[in-house]
């Protein structure tokens, strides 16, 4: 029997270390389905909305720092995982989203649910990729992956007829791109250098592509060596241990004035892997946008991105773990210890704040009183999500995360994510203890989650 379109697909997902893909069945792909089945290499988890689905293969790439994958029908199915596209988009996440269309002989004609995906996604997408011939299949899919891992990663969405996976495709499979990454400029690297020795009084952002074998040690090193103070931003919470001494407080939505005041004394900021974006920098006032007050130093592994808001003083085009790794490499000046007093005035405010104090209340549970209890039985390998929604502060706020810990959420904001993601967690990681914070708005949103859990 000759090889297929559909079993080339499934074949080309497997060379690239595939084994976990998000769906909701549907007619416009279930030649692929299929294949993923006669092949039973690939599991497949069937979901019940494909805003869930997403959203699970969003966590499941954020989990494995590589591409998730879903997979969703034609027009109403990718309408529906829309939500979980923009966040992928806005939070820096590689996902891969297999898309069905109607029959090729059918395009233009507005035919049953059919859409123009490329104006459809064309700004929650980095690339919108047409299988339109099956010479393309296994190309597309190596394609895909590359673009949605490389550079700022994203979610790539690969299109799919319903008529092409029958059809013979005796083509090899097209291997997976080598991963590219960034490094800094040695004359780069000398400058950030330079500027961190002479700051008194810096602040260093760890944010979302800030990932890599090793890279909480290489940032607590850091830290150290160089007297830094290290603030995780929005969401992302556990890329620096909260209880360390070199902690500066958590760089979020509406960070409480006492901690704000002090870091605004500050006169040099390192952003290592963080976009900055309106949460982080508390309405585009600090750093102010375009011109910030004081000197930026930019680290992010995409040059279209340093420069688009903030006027950074240093971009550099770097994966931020190779800053790091560079700036270790060249050993911390002697007169780093001059900022022991500014590290430990930022890190009392931090401990201030995680502290269990709060106003009682007299007309229900004290949302605060039951996160610090939370936080008490987290385990140390416990993955953590939450859904969207004011409630969350209180995580941030009195959840002191530790390495090894993993929180996942929609850093962009979108409601209905904390569910889901819980479930690819488990589904990933069945031997770690796992939960889900959510509000009365995400939980009615995302409840069927729980049949997809039992399932």
């Amino acid at each position: 029997m000759p090889q297929t379109v559909a079993r080339l697909l499934a074949e080309s997902l497997k060379a690239h270390d595939v084994d976990l893909v998000y769906c909701v069945p549907g007619e416009s792909y279930l030649g692929l389905t299929d294949a993923l089945s006669d092949m039973n290499s690939i599991r497949l988890a069937v979901c019940r909305h494909e805003g869930g689905a997403t959203f699970m293969a969003v966590a499941d790439g954020r989990l494995r720092d590589r591409g998730g994958v879903a997979v969703v029908s034609r027009g109403p199915g990718l309408s529906n995982a829309m939500v979980a596209l923009h966040t992928a988009y806005h939070d820096a996440t590689p996902l891969v989203i297999l898309v069905g269309q109607v029959e090729r002989k059918d395009f233009g004609r507005l035919a049953l649910q059919e859409q123009n995906y490329h104006k459809l996604l064309a700004d929650v997408t980095k690339a919108v990729i047409d299988v339109n011939e099956p010479v393309m299949a296994s190309e597309a899919i190596a394609r895909a992956f590359h673009i949605a891992e490389s550079g700022t990663p994203g979610p790539v969405a690969v299109v799919l007829p319903e008529d092409i996976f029958d059809e013979p495709a005796d083509f090899p499979v097209d291997q997976p791109r080598p991963r590219v990454y960034a490094g800094p400029r040695p004359e780069d690297l000398d400058r950030v250098a330079e500027m961190l020795a002479k700051a008194e009084r810096p602040l260093v952002w760890v944010g979302g592509t800030l990932v890599g074998e090793g890279v909480t040690d290489d940032l607590q090193k850091l830290a150290e060596s160089w007297v830094l103070p290290v603030s995780p931003t929005h969401r992302r919470p556990c890329l620096f241990d909260a209880n360390h001494p070199n902690y500066g407080g958590y760089m979020g939505i509406r960070v409480p004035k006492l901690l704000l005041d002090e870091m605004k004394k500050a006169d040099l900021i390192l952003a290592l892997g963080e976009r900055i974006t309106d949460s982080v920098s508390q309405s585009y006032t600090f750093p102010v946008a375009p011109q910030p007050q004081l000197p930026l130093i930019h680290v992010w592994p995409d040059p279209n991105e340093l420069g688009r808001v903030w006027r950074p003083e240093l971009g550099v085009v770097s994966d931020p773990q190779a800053v790091i790794r560079g700036l270790l490499a060249k050993g911390a000046p002697r007169d780093a210890a001059k900022r022991k007093g500014w590290v430990a005035g930022l890190n009392t405010i931090h401990r201030k704040l995680l502290a269990p104090e709060w106003e009682p209340t007299t007309d229900g549970i004290n949302f605060a009183a039951v996160v610090c209890e939370i936080g008490k039985h987290l385990a140390p390998d416990a993955i953590v999500t939450s859904d969207a929604g004011n409630f969350s502060s209180f995580i941030h706020r009195y959840i002191g995360f530790k390495p090894g810990q993993t929180f996942l959420a929609s850093i962009v904001g979108a409601m209905g994510a904390g569910m889901p993601m819980a479930v690819a967690g488990a589904m990933r990681h069945p031997q770690r203890q796992g939960g889900a914070l959510v509000g009365d708005g995400g939980g009615p949103i995302t409840g069927n989650r729980i049949a997809t859990a039992r399932q």
